[in-house]
């Protein structure tokens, strides 16, 4: 769980989307259908560095032309949404698919989409003055 925990704070690291605020976005687009770190990777022409791997979840970086981002796939739906439940409360932007998700900023993630279905949901709102004491 540790790992976990340590690979969210990681994946974490890209900067949120300005003004995020809670909810799915729920436009329509692709299905989304279960793949590897590997196969998300070509998909969306990258070339992964600072890849992780535990027990449910596989992660990498990605900067491309689209932007910077990070990948996780998953080995259960399970996993996955524990992951995002601990994930949410920092905020961020996550595109979301079957056993897989992305982290960026809203518009890379938007571009992405059109390789890798799935849809977008926006983490904890945080304003101004966030940060100390948080927890």
């Amino acid at each position: 769980m540790l790992k976990t925990v340590a690979l969210c704070a990681a994946a974490l690291a890209v900067p949120p989307a300005a003004g995020c605020s809670a909810g799915p976005d729920a436009s329509g687009g692709k299905a989304a259908e279960p793949a590897s770190l590997a196969e998300l990777a070509q998909r969306t022409d990258c070339s992964l560095t600072g890849k992780r791997k535990v027990e449910d979840l596989e992660q990498g970086n990605c900067k491309t032309a689209r932007g910077r981002y990070v990948l996780l796939s998953f080995t259960s739906d399970n996993g996955m949404n524990a992951w995002l439940e601990e994930a949410k409360p920092w905020g961020g932007t996550y595109l979301v698919g079957a056993r897989w998700v992305a982290v960026s900023q809203q518009q890379t993630l938007e571009s992405l989409r059109g390789d890798l279905g799935g849809r977008i949901v926006q983490g904890d709102a945080h304003g101004p003055g966030h940060g100390a004491g948080h927890g």
